[in-house]
């Protein structure tokens, strides 16, 4: 993983950086929804959550790139694949099936959703603040998610083929979103454990999923790895289209 500075201050930084990675990638994949989706409100709607991740991002990576004087374009736009710590879950594409885009945000809206109502009571200020703000806004896309979830699910024989073929492709990543990691144990009051969001997370996709007259999948776990920068090619080619402007013209200020 990422280490933007040493001690407790260094491992708030690298809990923040996980964090941020995590909303700015999937802010990203969002974004290539817009002009695709299946109707004009949505590429509205996907745009908005979009954005709104991209504020968790913007809030998160200048508090983590404050340990160790980057800026939060340094930290978006400057550092390769192996360097981000983004759950894989985020950064895996959709095929341009909309059912993928649905099931995707679903899951991890509802991991958000438990992971800042507990950060909001946080004894760092700045991670406290951010999660009280985004509480509200992953309120929105967890249920914005479960609207389209029960529509395709409940709908025709196709749109219910779709939906429970894009649960099939995100739910090997869900297990990361709960794996042990060796900062939380050391910020005690700070950060969450994130195996306490585990069961919260699935018993609400749970009942989405039956609500929508769909099945929980039952596939094995993908390897997990990217809090550590272990991360897929999608991720490689994702971040060639998001850096390749600033990259080409380094030193300006976006």
């Amino acid at each position: 993983m990422n280490t933007p500075g040493q001690g407790r201050a260094g491992d708030v930084a690298i809990y923040a950086l996980g964090l941020g990675d995590d909303a700015l990638v999937l802010a990203q994949r969002m974004g290539e929804w817009i002009a695709s989706a299946p109707e004009l409100e949505e590429d509205v709607a996907l745009g908005n959550i979009g954005l709104d991740l991209l504020g968790q991002a913007r809030a998160l990576l200048t508090y983590a790139g404050s340990a160790d004087g980057r800026t939060e374009d340094d930290l978006a736009y400057l550092r390769g694949a192996d360097e981000f710590c983004n759950v894989l879950l985020v950064e895996r594409p959709d095929d341009g099936d909309f059912a993928h885009c649905v099931a995707r945000l679903l899951v991890f809206s509802a991991y958000q959703a438990e992971l800042y109502a507990r950060l909001a009571s946080s004894g760092d200020e700045t991670l406290s603040a951010v999660a009280a703000k985004a509480v509200k806004e992953v309120a929105y896309h967890r249920d914005h998610a479960t609207q389209w979830a029960l529509r395709l699910g409940d709908g025709t024989e196709e749109s219910h083929r779709r939906m429970q073929a894009g649960l099939d492709a995100v739910w090997p990543y869900v297990d990361e979103l709960f794996a042990a990691d060796e900062l939380e144990p050391g910020l005690p009051g700070v950060a969450v454990d994130p195996a306490e969001l585990r069961e919260p997370t699935v018993a609400y996709v749970s009942g989405v999923v039956g609500r929508a007259t769909l099945a929980v999948p039952d596939v094995p776990a993908a390897p997990g790895g990217g809090r550590a920068g272990r991360h897929t090619d999608a991720l490689v080619s994702m971040l060639a289209e998001m850096q390749g402007l600033a990259r080409a013209m380094p030193g300006v200020t976006w």
